[in-house]
């Protein structure tokens, strides 16, 4: 009798500072409203490190919290990268998309506050972004051929290939066609990665390109440097960026790919083929 009433008056206790952490986090962030994700709303922010949300507005349930990420230095600056990412999107528009975040101490950061949030999220089912390529960098010239998860960001909203350039970045006129590739790439809300430091590569610089006075779509500006070329060159547009590239290839994703047959440019299909049973790898939250 003595021993189970001793039993009864001791017990462990195990202090959880980063749940503390979590709920002041959770109750912090409870208390904003979401923005739109605006050059207008962003540049009212602080340069300064922190913890953000992102919101996509449903059509049948609300705004659902889809992504949670860290800005090492520069808040408004890591949210502009994604704004300039997502206006490069189909079957997504940033009226749909909002955020709203919280300065952190560079002491509390040591502590991953993002981690924290995301693992909370995710218990609930939440924050779909941070486990579907969203946060992504270019996989690079290995990852090429690579077939993409169906649920993956990029197939899920692939590049918008019918957005207009920023003519103040490509302006009309004759170039070669290697700084008209830079100036292309620079317009472009999505990577355009090309071929470099090869012989093929410097022997662009022979060739120029005729930019027209009229706005230009993406998939115009890239027809526009295949046609600049000799045949042999290669552009393919795979979900999530666009390669370049002395070849003629075939990769699995390829939604279209642009050649010179006969002195004359073609846009081709690709396959655009998806992996539909595997799975996406986690991404990071941040990309700094």
């Amino acid at each position: 009798m003595t021993e189970s009433l001793a039993s009864k008056a001791s017990a462990e206790f195990k202090l959880s500072i980063t749940r503390a952490l979590a709920d002041q986090l959770l109750e912090r962030l409870s208390s904003l409203e979401p923005a739109a994700l605006t050059s207008a709303n962003l540049a009212t922010l602080e340069a300064r490190p922190g913890v953000y949300e992102l919101f996509l507005k449903r059509a049948d349930s609300g705004a659902e919290r889809v992504y949670v990420g860290k800005a090492s230095k520069d808040l408004p600056a890591r949210l502009d990268k994604h704004r300039r990412k997502l206006s490069g999107r189909a079957n997504i528009t940033l009226i749909d998309v909002r955020f709203q975040c919280l300065y952190v101490d560079e002491d509390l950061e040591a502590a991953a506050p993002e981690k924290m949030l995301i693992n909370r999220y995710r218990a609930e089912g939440a924050v779909p972004w941070n486990t579907n390529g969203f946060g992504n960098n270019d996989p690079g010239r290995n990852r090429d051929h690579s077939l993409v998860k169906a649920k993956h960001f990029d197939a899920v909203y692939p590049v918008n290939l019918d957005l207009t350039l920023d003519s103040a970045s490509v302006e009309p006129g004759e170039h070669t066609v290697e700084r008209y590739l830079k100036a292309v790439k620079t317009a472009l809300p999505f990577n355009l990665r090309y071929e470099e430091k090869t012989a093929r590569a410097k022997d662009r610089a022979r060739y120029s390109v005729e930019v027209p006075k009229r706005p230009m779509t993406a998939r115009e500006s890239i027809s526009l440097a295949i046609d600049a070329l000799p045949e042999g060159w290669q552009a393919t547009a795979l979900p999530g960026y666009v390669i370049l590239y002395h070849e003629t290839e075939y990769y699995k994703s390829a939604r279209f790919l642009w050649r010179k047959e006969n002195g004359h440019t073609r846009e081709l299909l690709g396959p655009n083929l998806r992996d539909e049973d595997g799975e996406v790898e986690e991404s990071e939250s941040s990309e700094e």
